[in-house]
């Protein structure tokens, strides 16, 4: 493929461009038949036994070209274009007009403007031991606690404002009260390279690759509950990841097909999850592997 260098968007400034903040980045197994349909023709998908690795990233950047916002990205699987392989995102949500607009310009990425929300609530943690429980049945339990009882459930809410998506994604964490002074280890320093590929897409047919380096605090943690809303189901009703990553769900409208094939990724089997904390993440000015006049609109809307 030839390879061009693209042009930057003058309002996001020249690149390369640089989020500081945190997120989390967790993989899924993805059935390869249902990625497949959303990945270019002119892409290998990597499986294995039926499955591609996939997930989401979901970002909360402090300082960005364009301020505070947040982002969430699902990944369809990873694809391979010699000599490497890189993720290919089916979906970005974020909360900022001008992250929205270049990221479907000037990356080729599948952005929306979403809403997104959050709550934290402490809960205590339920004691283990048998002596703990006896306190806690004649009311003097609480005497007895130690700094590590607490929990907090912490809810990120996503729901996208464009009409003709219907994302409306919770994820949950529950951990541990974070610990004051400098004693809280967050994890090593590392520094990552994750390079993915992009375009094909109504704002920019083009298929493109760029280069996304990452400098952060890592930890694995348990994976984060993902749980929704969604047309099939009844107002207000919330259906959990394995009822709806277990079903083969058809949409009526074709134009829904992209939205409910990456509400299987966020619904599929987690088997990883990172926490990245002090982040700096450095993205490039995306390169043209190949110039197209198709929009990948027609691949997507042949999602089973």
């Amino acid at each position: 493929m030839e390879v061009v260098e693209a042009k930057s968007s003058s309002g996001y400034g020249k690149p390369p461009w640089v989020f500081r903040g945190s997120a989390w980045y967790q993989l899924h197994l993805v059935k390869a038949e249902k990625a497949r349909a959303c990945i270019p023709k002119e892409f290998k998908l990597v499986e294995a036994f039926g499955y591609t690795l996939g997930g989401f990233f979901l970002a909360s950047y402090e300082d960005s070209p364009v301020g505070v916002f947040d982002e969430l990205v699902v990944i369809a699987g990873l694809v391979w274009n010699r000599p490497t392989s890189c993720a290919w995102a089916t979906r970005v949500y974020v909360n900022n007009d001008d992250a929205c607009c270049h990221g479907r310009k000037e990356v080729g990425l599948p952005s929306q403007m979403a809403r997104f929300s959050r709550t934290i609530t402490a809960i205590s943690r339920q004691p283990r031991d048998r002596k703990s429980g006896f306190l806690n049945k004649i009311g003097i339990g609480a005497m007895f606690s130690t700094p590590k009882d607490p929990l907090n459930v912490q809810v990120t809410k996503i729901k996208c404002l464009e009409a003709e998506d219907t994302c409306n994604i919770n994820i949950s964490l529950t951990g541990p009260v974070p610990a004051l002074g400098f004693g809280h280890w967050m994890g090593p320093t590392i520094s990552m390279s994750l390079p993915s590929f992009s375009g094909g897409t109504e704002y920019n047919p083009n298929l493109l690759k760029y280069s996304c380096k990452i400098e952060c605090r890592v930890q694995a943690l348990k994976p984060l509950k993902v749980s929704g809303a969604f047309p099939s189901t009844n107002d207000d009703t919330e259906q959990s990841l394995e009822d709806y990553g277990g079903n083969s769900h058809v949409a009526k409208d074709h134009k829904n097909d992209a939205q409910n094939f990456s509400t299987c990724v966020m619904l599929s089997k987690p088997i990883l999850a990172l926490k990245f904390s002090q982040m700096k993440m450095q993205v490039e000015a995306p390169v043209v592997l190949s110039q197209c006049s198709n929009s990948l609109e027609t691949t997507v809307s042949s999602v089973p």
